[in-house]
């Protein structure tokens, strides 16, 4: 997300915890090559976290494997929450605790949002992402539940059938934009760039949802999350 945000123009940091190994290294630098800052990114002590990513002939991801490594034991800092409420935005992957970091953040008046198929709760959130494939449910009833516990505005995005949102009085609805699906891996990610990019810089939320939209299908038409040339896996060695 912090990379297609940054693809997109805008100033993007990323804060997050990598081991002190080989892929957590390649991490910062591509971070870094993408144009995102990395000031935030700390060593903690353990692997860096890997996923297992199998694409099937319809072009569709599925985890085989995910290892959270040592972003399951990570939380900013008191220094980076100083950082983070200078930003116009905060947007929340995975993290262990995410209650306290949206309250601290919404009472300094940054627009926060997360990626709630990965990280629980939806208080205090100005923008709850949620997914109708990750949550198995009815796109409706996870909008709803997200406003009811505290979201003011709730996007669910729902692969090919588009996308809705609601702020607990409004609906909007957004077909899926078609093309040729070679990869879906990063789509969810890259329309939240888009989308909140949009919003930032004052769009309204079929505008915005209409910019994710359109970044979520571009994804899809390529490997991986962003345009690149795949490498070579090399296996850990066994000790």
């Amino acid at each position: 997300m912090a990379a297609h945000s940054a693809r997109l123009g805008a100033s993007a940091e990323y804060f997050g915890a990598v081991g002190p190994d080989s892929r957590g290294q390649r991490i910062r630098d591509t971070l870094r090559r993408h144009g995102v800052g990395t000031d935030g990114l700390v060593i903690l002590d353990g692997g860096t976290s890997t996923s297992t990513i199998r694409v099937d002939e319809a072009g569709d991801r599925h985890f085989e494997h995910e290892d959270f490594g040592v972003c399951a034991r990570y939380a900013p800092s008191g220094q980076d929450l100083q950082r983070l409420a200078e930003c116009a935005a905060v947007h929340i992957g995975l993290l262990p605790d995410p209650a306290p970091v949206r309250e601290w953040l919404a009472a300094r008046g940054v627009l926060v949002s997360q990626d709630c198929a990965v990280s629980p709760g939806f208080a205090d959130l100005d923008i709850a992402f949620c997914s109708a494939a990750a949550t198995d449910g009815d796109p409706v009833d996870i909008a709803r539940r997200a406003i009811a516990e505290g979201a003011r505005l709730c996007v669910v995005t729902c692969g090919a059938d588009g996308s809705i949102a609601h702020d607990g009085q409004d609906w909007w609805r957004m077909a899926a934009v078609l093309v040729r699906i070679m990869d879906t891996t990063g789509a969810g990610d890259s329309y939240i760039a888009s989308f909140l990019h949009a919003r930032v810089l004052g769009a309204d939320v079929q505008q915005a949802k209409s910019a994710g939209s359109a970044s979520a299908a571009l994804t899809c038409t390529h490997l991986g999350a962003w345009p690149q040339q795949p490498t070579p896996f090399a296996p850990p060695a066994r000790g």
